[in-house]
């Protein structure tokens, strides 16, 4: 009996390890500028590959995390980057560039990040980017006194909050 408890233990354990997701959900929470924030994404990991121009493209719309739409959500009504958003919960993309990236907020907040359509997008903004101080192996977001900041690999990309 005690061997059949240990290898069943056995292998609920390993079976909790390979079912792990490998990019595991997160949320960043704050307040800006008097709004409530909420960003719910998913957080790959760098895993000695390539990310910003290798596994996240130039160019290209990127579902801004892992798995699933990344959403932001305003308690009130808002604004990004001086353009106003209404009260409510949204998808958040952007589109990576060397210096400069532009941050999307679509009006589809869930759904496929493959179904992705411009024709649903509430607002673009463009914003620059800088260099960490140090390699970031995990995607973060995070909110920063009065700024929505994503950080990974040696890039971090910062966008203005501002009550509506």
């Amino acid at each position: 009996m005690k061997k059949q408890s240990i290898l069943l233990f056995a292998l609920m354990i390993f079976s909790f390890v390979g079912f792990a997701q490998k990019s595991p959900p997160a949320k960043a929470t704050g307040t800006a500028d008097g709004v409530s924030v909420t960003v719910d994404y998913h957080q790959p990991s760098a895993r000695g590959r390539k990310i910003m121009g290798g596994l996240v493209p130039f160019g290209e719309v990127w579902r801004t995390g892992a798995n699933a739409v990344t959403s932001i959500e305003f308690s009130a009504n808002a604004k990004v980057e001086g353009q106003a958003v209404p009260k409510g919960k949204y998808g958040l993309y952007t589109i990576p560039g060397e210096t400069e990236w532009t941050v999307i907020l679509s009006k589809e907040a869930s759904g496929s990040p493959f179904d992705y359509s411009e024709k649903k997008d509430l607002l673009r903004a463009k914003v620059k980017s800088a260099k960490t101080a140090s390699m970031v192996e995990t995607f973060t977001i995070s909110v920063e006194g009065n700024n929505v900041v994503l950080k990974w690999e040696n890039t971090s990309v910062s966008f203005k909050i501002s009550k509506g």
